[in-house]
């Protein structure tokens, strides 16, 4: 979404170009083809045509996932350029670092600070979102839902394979009819899967989704949310609160670290739903502030020191069955939060930092480039390269 909105904003800015030249760098270069980026930034210049260079080992200096637009006229001048980063969720930044969407609306320093405003002004942390981005985040949030469970339809409704070379099969369909035999806690399970499968798959296939926090994690927050919707009857009200929360969340490991699987690994990607998706979900099933936060707390913890592996470059495996896994795990940490008082040692905001620190020693192999973790020892293991090196090598 990013190198799309990106290419948007320079076809905007450049009419009457003979060609353009797109330079992908780093993150972007190596995992382009898999995450359709090459069409991304070509669609919107059309028909003109687009020349695409891929320079996966080499990166630009403020982000993994850089990338060069370039307008030519037909003397093969360059009469237009301009650099952006994708930063995760569809966000960017210019060139000096400047974000596309403006400084943030919210003055707290971490989830700390929120929960400091929150008790003091005894406000649900709903309210507070209410309080900082006015009264039109409701119809916008009710928007996003409503693509949510569109997107979950499709998905469910849907059957074949993936596009690419994995030849990797649908599941959403088959495990949502599986599911209404099973009863008990393997039934809702089963559902929780099916939900996150339908929208993940979707993803993969180039469908519509919502970034929660990002396209490859978009599976996790849905699944969580339709499930409670459907297991208590939910009104949409109470949906549209849940997503202010979770989105409050994500803002808030967003802006003290990484959405960025390029960056910090899918511990920011996958990590991070998970945490939106636990708040939520406690919230929605009448936890206090701090019953949310905790399950949040939770969410991402349990995620630390998560790769970035993709196989192929896809966002299939194993990014799919992450989502389904994440999806229950979410439900988990806000079932363990509502049985405690809410009080934990390790706060929301320490978690994020670890989450960020351990992001930053990360190899860049292992963020989002598919060349190390599954991504590489799959190819090996196919290739028929699979003996263990000694032990202590």
């Amino acid at each position: 979404m990013g190198p799309r909105f990106a290419a948007e904003a320079f076809a905007a800015g450049a009419p009457g170009a003979a060609k353009i030249r797109v330079t992908l760098y780093g993150s972007l270069a190596a995992t382009g083809r898999g995450h359709l980026t090459d069409q991304a930034v070509s669609a919107p210049f059309a028909p003109t045509p687009v020349e695409i260079v891929w320079l996966p080992d080499q990166t630009l200096p403020r982000h993994p996932n850089g990338l060069c637009f370039e307008a030519f006229d037909t003397l093969d001048n360059r009469i237009a350029r301009h650099i952006a980063y994708s930063v995760g969720g569809g966000a960017l930044l210019d060139e000096q670092g400047v974000p596309d969407g403006g400084n943030d609306v919210y003055p707290h320093e971490g989830m700390g600070a929120v929960l400091q405003e929150a008790e003091r002004e005894n406000l649900q942390l709903w309210e507070l979102v209410e309080r900082y981005e006015d009264a039109t985040i409701w119809p916008y949030l009710g928007d996003i839902w409503a693509t949510m469970k569109q997107a979950i339809d499709t998905g469910l409704n849907a059957e074949g394979r993936l596009p690419g070379t994995l030849n990797v099969p649908r599941k959403a369909s088959a495990y949502h009819a599986r599911a209404q035999s099973l009863a008990g806690y393997f039934g809702q399970t089963a559902l929780q899967f099916a939900y996150a499968l339908a929208v993940s798959e979707e993803n993969a296939a180039g469908g519509t989704v919502v970034t929660a926090p990002t396209c490859g994690a978009c599976g996790v927050l849905p699944a969580v949310l339709f499930f409670l919707q459907q297991q208590s009857a939910l009104s949409p009200e109470k949906i549209h609160h849940a997503l202010a929360t979770a989105g409050l969340i994500g803002n808030i490991v967003k802006r003290n670290a990484s959405i960025s699987g390029a960056e910090v690994g899918c511990q920011g990607e996958v990590g991070t739903a998970c945490a939106m998706a636990a708040g939520a979900a406690a919230q929605l099933l009448g936890g206090s502030v701090r019953q949310i936060e905790y399950a949040a707390e939770m969410g991402l913890e349990h995620h630390l020191g998560l790769t970035c592996d993709p196989i192929g470059g896809y966002v299939q495996i194993p990014c799919i069955e992450r989502n389904a896994i994440a999806a229950v795990r979410a439900v988990d940490c806000a079932a363990y939060a509502l049985l405690s008082d809410g009080h934990h040692i390790v706060s929301f905001d320490e978690v994020v930092r670890t989450m960020w620190e351990t992001g930053c020693d990360m190899k860049s192999i292992y963020r989002e480039t598919a060349t190390g973790g599954l991504a590489k020892i799959h190819v090996l293991y196919k290739n028929g390269r699979h003996s263990f090196p000694a032990m202590g090598s």
